[in-house]
């Protein structure tokens, strides 16, 4: 999967020059932050709808909507694929993969830490 969100949010990066008349992409960063926040909410919840009332098919096709509109909304902000992928991974080492990071733990000098881990991560590998 982290393959094709990288692929994904870069397809969007590349999207900033295209004419917002023919790329919904470029349209949607030309719009900014809350029309791009209001689209990955609206995608969210159909998401949910879509599970409660059980259309597994319809979850798949709303959740690549979601994580789409989530790229978009990455690239709007500057954040990187694996910046995010960091703090799965160093959430992962503390809590296992299934947890939620407590809210006491969001600090931005851990977010700051589990970049730095990936780095070095990446150099040893």
């Amino acid at each position: 999967m982290h393959d094709s969100l990288t692929r994904l949010h870069g397809a969007v990066c590349a999207a900033r020059g295209a004419n917002p008349g023919q790329s919904k992409t470029a349209r949607l960063l030309r719009d900014g932050a809350p029309k791009i926040a209001k689209k990955l909410v609206e995608e969210a919840a159909e998401v949910g709808i879509e599970a409660v009332m059980g259309s597994p098919d319809n979850v798949v096709l709303e959740s690549a909507d979601l994580l789409y509109h989530l790229a978009v909304l990455w690239a709007h902000a500057g954040v990187s694929p694996q910046s995010v992928f960091a703090e799965l991974d160093r959430r992962e080492r503390l809590f296992g993969v299934a947890e939620k990071l407590p809210k006491r733990m969001r600090k931005p000098q851990l977010l700051k830490q589990a970049h730095r881990e990936r780095a070095q991560l990446s150099a040893v590998k």
